[in-house]
């Protein structure tokens, strides 16, 4: 009688393959435990932006150096949101204002753009209208609520 024994091509047995894979599932459970942790809560649903909120908005930029290579940057620009248009639809807008060396600066970004790679919150601002266009020419700070 001759004994036979699992030995795959790598020289382990049966039961040392069933270990390593043991293992491997581990790791791969750790990783996406450790996955999970790193969400950033501070993320915002794109249905759920409203106007007063203070938001950083990371953009996809292009731009050619002078050999002619494209270079693909993420420009952040934060700032309150004084408009919200077209609801949910493929073509929504939010307008955000941001003071930049006593100069307002407003830039429309299209919320389902591939360019937008996230959009944080940073604050709220108590805010009773849809549109904060009176912001312009507002002088008075405005009250901040509580961001949970």
């Amino acid at each position: 009688m001759t004994e036979e024994k699992n030995i795959s091509t790598t020289g382990k047995s049966a039961s040392g393959k069933k270990k390593e894979e043991k293992s491997d599932k581990k790791l791969e459970s750790k990783k996406k435990k450790k996955g999970n942790q790193k969400l950033d809560f501070s993320l915002v649903d794109i249905n759920t932006i409203k106007t007063g909120m203070v938001v950083r908005i990371h953009e996809k930029i292009k731009e050619k150096n002078t050999k002619g290579e494209e270079k693909e940057r993420i420009q952040i620009f934060e700032g309150t949101v004084i408009a919200h248009k077209h609801g949910k639809e493929i073509g929504a807008t939010i307008t955000v204002r941001k003071i930049s060396g006593k100069i307002g600066v407003e830039k429309i970004f299209p919320i389902h753009s591939p360019l937008i790679e996230k959009i944080e919150l940073k604050t709220i601002i108590k805010a009773r209208k849809a549109k904060l266009y009176y912001l312009k020419n507002y002088k008075k700070r405005l009250k901040k609520v509580a961001v949970k």
